[in-house]
């Protein structure tokens, strides 16, 4: 049974990428100005909102919540990465409210993949010694 720690490690950045969901899927104003100044509106909103939505579920299920922190990790490296290059650290009057959450959930992540790689190198072991069985 995996520590306490590990549960939270797992439901903050669940938590904080289920709840922008609403912002995204909807249309709101701060979501459709990022993607926007990104030059992506609407479909860069859409499938990182769908890529949040899959990381989101997998980092709530034991056994895949390392996968689910590989594709977090990486949807929140592009959105640290636009903030610094693109939309400044403040989006909207938000306090770099956006930019934070996104390093939670990046911190979290890291931390997961570190903490379960042995899950990850086995499954990519499996997947390998399957796919030259």
């Amino acid at each position: 049974m995996k520590p306490i720690y590990h549960w939270a490690l797992r439901i903050i950045p669940a938590f904080i990428l289920l709840q922008t969901l609403f912002f995204k899927f909807t249309g709101s104003a701060e979501s459709v100005y990022i993607f926007e100044t990104m030059r992506i509106e609407p479909w860069g909103r859409y499938s990182s909102g769908l890529a949040e939505l899959i990381a989101a579920i997998l980092l709530l299920i034991p056994k895949t919540s390392p996968f689910g922190a590989l594709i977090a990790s990486g949807v929140m490296m592009g959105s640290i990465l636009s903030h610094l290059t693109m939309l400044g650290i403040e989006v909207m009057g938000d306090g770099g409210l956006l930019f934070g959450m996104a390093w939670v959930v990046l911190i979290c992540s890291l931390i997961i993949i570190v903490v379960d790689r042995k899950q990850l190198l086995e499954s990519a072991l499996l997947k390998k010694i399957n796919g030259h069985s």
